[in-house]
């Protein structure tokens, strides 16, 4: 079905550079960059990039996950693509009746032409056999790709809030009621900035993103006229073999500049109560997800409360693991564990329906994964944060960010540690 080919690699960060410059001539693109992260979980390729679309499944969020089984079983390769936060409509009875301004589709994949991976030392053309006699002839254009920076922006975006610090503190205060009543332990609410008329070079934008964030799970996706610009710390699950891993991401801190303000700053990450109360919970919700599609007695927490450091900041991270059950097919586990439970609190459906009614921006791709699952079954998704999202059509950009809100949680230290979360975005678009 697909002819693979290798060549080997000079230089690897001006490969991946034009890589991706070559790839904007496609209207499907979906980039994943471990930007070379010495975490051993971290990703069996340095970078993948699919572009071309040869079949599209692309639905709203009716029998979303259904028709994603088909698709998946039906195609029985590489398929690239996107699920939204609001899928959880399918797979609860909930719903997303805030605005949107961006407009992606809820489910988007697509079985692309060309996939070119990238190792260690070597890049792998893998294609499809009708376009199979393009392989040389696109490996010469790529590694003779002339990087440019384009001066796209016609002026620098005017960043907005859509709550104000006080309605933001409101709202936390009533995620607070909520936890005191007992109907949520802990709630993750998120609140959007926004720019209206704004025009961006995509590319461009992304590669300052990740420059400054160099995170394990970053990816450029590109769907017609809708981005995703991801610099994502955070794996939402993985599957290789029968073995599952998900880790998720709660407790961050800056970094700072000298040495040992920085090792401090990560020790109090380490020994903070709150934090830590907040990973372990969502590690709790993460283990009975898992548990649904697990060998009995194979559910294991194998890191609990990790500091790992990113650029931009020190975060809590811990890894659970699973062993699969035969009868269940990859796109079971996805449903089964979505959406992830760093993003939503615990209980889920109790903390979604909470989310809903106190967020006023419907949340879309922000918090759903992007990723990509093979013709063996296997895959891999990140958590769509730390992203900017933009329709070009419409000249919309969106990123949003938010935290775990528990009963310890103090309002103020809550409020900044979103600017902290959102300042790499920030400094990219303005």
């Amino acid at each position: 079905m697909r002819h693979s080919q290798s060549f080997s690699i000079q230089n690897l960060p001006t490969l991946k550079s034009q890589l991706l410059q070559w790839a904007q001539q496609f209207d499907e693109v979906v980039w994943l960059d471990s930007n070379s992260y010495p975490h051993k979980t971290i990703g069996n390729y340095e970078a993948v990039l699919a572009v071309d679309a040869f079949t599209v499944l692309k639905t709203d969020t009716n029998k979303a996950f259904e028709q994603l089984n088909e698709y998946q079983q039906l195609t029985k390769d590489w398929i690239f693509g996107y699920l939204t936060y609001d899928l959880k409509n399918d797979v609860e009875d909930l719903q997303s009746n805030n605005i949107d301004q961006l407009n992606f589709p809820c489910l988007y994949f697509f079985q692309p032409k060309k996939i070119i991976r990238i190792t260690n030392n070597a890049i792998i053309f893998d294609y499809l056999r009708m376009v199979d006699d393009e392989i040389e002839t696109d490996y010469l254009e790529i590694i003779d790709e002339v990087l440019f920076e384009e001066a796209t922006a016609i002026e620098t975006p005017k960043i907005r809030m859509r709550l104000t610090k006080d309605q933001y503190k409101e709202k936390v205060s009533q995620v607070k009621k909520h936890i005191a009543l007992g109907d949520v332990y802990e709630a993750n609410f998120c609140q959007e900035f926004f720019a209206e008329n704004a025009v961006i070079n995509p590319l461009t934008t992304y590669k300052a993103l990740n420059t400054i964030s160099k995170p394990p799970m970053a990816s450029f996706l590109k769907i017609e006229d809708k981005y995703a610009l991801c610099a994502s710390p955070e794996r939402y699950i993985k599957k290789q073999g029968n073995q599952l891993i998900s880790q998720p991401i709660k407790g961050t801190i800056k970094r700072a500049t000298s040495e040992k303000e920085d090792k401090k700053l990560a020790t109090e990450l380490i020994q903070n109560p709150k934090e830590r109360a907040e990973n372990i919970m969502i590690v709790d919700l993460i283990r009975n997800d898992l548990s649904k599609t697990a060998v009995k007695g194979s559910v294991q927490v194998t890191e609990l409360c990790k500091v790992y450091s990113f650029k931009q900041v020190h975060q809590m991270i811990s890894t659970v693991s699973s062993t699969l059950r035969k009868e269940y097919s990859p796109v079971d586990v996805i449903k089964t564990t979505f959406p992830m439970g760093s993003m939503t609190g615990a209980p889920k459906i109790s903390a979604m329906q909470i989310i809903e009614k106190l967020e006023v921006t419907k949340r879309g791709l922000y918090s759903g994964c992007i990723g990509y699952i093979t013709p063996e079954g296997d895959f891999d998704f990140n958590v769509v944060i730390r992203s900017i999202l933009y329709n070009q059509s419409q000249k919309y950009i969106s990123f949003s960010v938010g935290g775990a809100i528990t009963q310890n949680s103090e309002i103020n230290a809550e409020y900044e540690e979103c600017l902290l979360k959102a300042k790499a975005m920030r400094e990219v678009l303005e």
